[in-house]
């Protein structure tokens, strides 16, 4: 499945290539052959994020602080973890915690 993934905020910084956004072809991780959120952030841990992955994930979820859009509406509104994603989704992670 096609999806765009893109990072804000200063996540970027935690990828392989410090881009921010990402086109990428995700395979289905449930018996349905359906790709879910929890299942792309696994993904996403295992194939973008190159240092400190406690920045971006805690547990098998986002950690507090990290937005999640999915088509530009809020994850949560969408099933949160539960979430099915669809050919061609754009997902965006946005970091709200910025040091100083």
């Amino acid at each position: 499945m096609h999806l765009t993934l893109e990072f804000g905020g200063g996540l970027e910084l935690l990828l392989e290539k410090s881009t921010k956004v990402h086109k990428v072809d995700v395979q289905p991780n449930d018996a349905q052959g359906k790709v879910m959120m929890k299942g792309l952030l696994s993904w996403v841990k295992s194939n973008l994020i190159k240092e400190r992955p406690e920045m971006f994930l805690k547990g098998d979820s986002v950690r507090p602080g990290v937005l999640v859009l999915i088509n530009d509406c809020d994850w949560e509104l969408c099933g949160g973890l539960d979430a099915e994603l669809e050919e061609k989704d754009v997902v965006v992670f946005i970091s709200t915690l910025h040091g100083g």
